[in-house]
């Protein structure tokens, strides 16, 4: 299985300019540890076809959130759900990132 984890960076921060780039290289900097560390333990399931998609965003009191994007099974998405809980991160529960899902 493909694991990727995509940073979707803030552009807006409000008031300084230079805490957005502090803010969006912790970002990148979670992604990374999340596709690297935390989750290489699902390249191993499956078939090397197919993959899971993780968007990472920061919801509007600064706290990271992420989303699985892509269809996968129930087992995967609850494994993502329980790394990322443990990591202090939270669900993302908006359905406008997710226009994938549900899809045929």
């Amino acid at each position: 299985m493909i694991v990727t984890v995509l940073p979707i960076f803030e552009t807006d921060f409000k008031p300084d300019a230079s805490l957005g780039k502090i803010m969006n290289e912790r970002l990148r900097v979670a992604a990374a540890d999340l596709q690297a560390i935390h989750l290489q333990s699902l390249e191993a399931i499956g078939q090397r076809n197919e993959d899971v998609v993780v968007y990472m965003s920061y919801n509007p009191k600064y706290k990271i959130r992420w989303r699985v994007v892509n269809d996968v099974s129930e087992d995967i998405e609850n494994y993502v759900a329980k790394v990322c809980a443990e990591l202090g991160y939270l669900r993302w529960s908006t359905a406008a990132i997710n226009i994938f899902k549900g899809i045929e």
